[in-house]
């Protein structure tokens, strides 16, 4: 689950990164050489569906984060539980043998 997370983390940047490289700036962008986008939506509305695209994959972007922080503590915590019963596990055996 967490591997499928950084994976989805990874495509979520590279999305991002596109959608801000074809955004207008001040001085033209890559936007502006969407003729046909901007000839049916119109180049604010066009504008505007790349911001909110923008803020809406950061913000997936940042929930994603929070999701692996939680699913690698929860991972280490279960990984230390299961190193303890282990280690008891061995313990009581060689106590056993004894």
């Amino acid at each position: 689950m967490f591997s499928l997370c950084v994976v989805l983390i990874i495509l979520a940047c590279v999305v991002l990164a596109f959608v801000i490289l074809i955004q207008n700036s001040k001085g033209g962008g890559l936007a502006s050489n969407f003729a046909s986008s901007n000839q049916i939506m119109g180049v604010r509305k066009t504008a505007d569906v790349l911001e909110k695209t923008t803020w809406g994959v950061a913000a997936f972007i940042m929930v994603l984060c929070f999701v692996c922080a939680f699913l690698s503590k929860s991972e280490v915590n279960s990984t230390r539980m299961g190193n303890q019963v282990q280690t008891e596990q061995t313990t009581g055996d060689n106590q056993a043998e004894e």
